[in-house]
């Protein structure tokens, strides 16, 4: 067998080659899969060889004894595991993995059967051998290099959502702390819109706390259902929280009124975070004695929320590349590059958008649409 195998090495491989080809997603180029069938072909050949020569332990030291490699790799399985560590990165699924090996043995059978060209049954259980252990060794790799994979996406969307939450938690408490201090100060009285504040951030950590502890339980996002509110009210009620940011800053807050007819709907919590989120950015990044304006308006079927600062404007195609998790664009790093990603999604998930706007050497407006309800 092993002549045969040398002699019809090439007609083998293009057979081969052929049958990959009617697969889909295998356009692998030679040098990817250089670790696959042409070097197992040969390590084969010189595996029967071998044998057919009496040399039995050098066969094995080769391709392997039946039953796997038990202490080290054989040169088949060293092959092989390359191979199956290649097609894991090209994004091959399991299965293409085993094909490649069957598609060689029907391929030297039906060239066999062409050729009339007899093996012995020693022959055809050596090439059994031969296939099962560099399958074995494939896809033992394709499934541990999957599994890394698969563990380090895992990981990687667990710390997004930590960060998410370490944001959410921070947006909420840093108003009810700063509003504390200005309790403790005694120039405020508890009893009035600081304490109203203080109490509100408070019932915020509380609920998002509660949401957290869902999750977990359910370990997945329900669906929260949609409840109709006032434009006015949610919009005075982020003024709120965020003016003590914009003293804090030194600049103006600007607030336009708003409709008292104009409704909109969704989770006011998620969506009052990422408002506030948003003001907070504002207040971070606008200049010193500048403006920033929270204006909100009907206009047709949506209602539209404006944060406009005074930054002095975007870097070049930032305006979305901004909304990626963990993306900082400015010298100041004290957050996580995480809370216009996280407002975005909140949007989103009551059937809005939002989006960053540029005004050259002035600064940008973050708009958010949503849809509008009559109340």
């Amino acid at each position: 067998m092993h002549s045969f195998l040398a002699n019809n090495r090439d007609e083998l491989i293009a057979r081969c080659k052929a049958k990959v080809a009617q697969r889909p997603k295998r356009a692998a180029t030679a040098e990817q899969l250089a670790n696959g069938i042409p070097l197992f072909l040969q390590q084969l050949t010189s595996t029967l060889e071998a044998e057919e020569e009496g040399d039995i332990a050098g066969g094995e030291r080769i391709s392997g004894p039946a039953g796997g490699d038990k202490i080290a790799l054989s040169e088949i399985g060293v092959s092989a595991t390359a191979h199956g560590k290649e097609l894991m990165k090209l994004g091959y699924t399991v299965d293409q993995v085993v094909h490649d090996y069957g598609d060689l043995c029907q391929a030297i059978t039906d060239l066999a059967v062409e050729r009339d060209a007899p093996f012995s049954v020693d022959q055809f259980r050596t090439l059994n051998r031969c296939l099962d252990n560099a399958i074995a060794d494939a896809v033992t790799e394709f499934s541990a290099q999957r599994d890394t994979t698969a563990s380090l996406r895992h990981s990687a969307d667990e710390n997004e959502r930590l960060g998410v939450l370490v944001h959410e938690l921070r947006n909420f408490l840093q108003p009810a702390m700063m509003g504390f201090a200005a309790l403790e100060s005694g120039a405020v009285p508890i009893g009035g819109s600081t304490g109203a504040l203080v109490k509100r951030s408070l019932v915020s950590l509380s609920g998002l706390l509660e949401r957290s502890l869902g999750e977990v339980r359910a370990k997945a996002g329900a669906t929260d259902q949609t409840h109709a509110f006032s434009l006015a009210e949610f919009i005075a009620d982020a003024r709120s929280i965020a003016s003590l940011g914009a003293t804090a800053k030194g600049c103006a807050f600007a607030v336009p009124e708003v409709d008292s007819s104009i409704g909109i709907a969704g989770n006011r919590d998620h969506l009052l975070a990422a408002l506030v989120n948003l003001l907070q950015n504002a207040f971070k990044f606008t200049h010193p004695h500048t403006e920033v304006t929270l204006h909100a308006y009907g206009e047709g079927d949506r209602v539209l929320i404006d944060v406009k600062d005074h930054c002095g404007g975007l870097p070049p195609g930032f305006a979305e590349k901004m909304f990626k998790p963990f993306t900082q664009g400015n010298v100041d790093r004290s957050g996580l590059g995480l809370g216009l990603s996280i407002a975005r999604r909140t949007v989103e998930a009551d059937r809005g958008s939002l989006t960053a706007r540029d005004v050259p050497g002035i600064g940008c407006v973050f708009t958010i649409s949503l849809p509008r309800y009559s109340l």
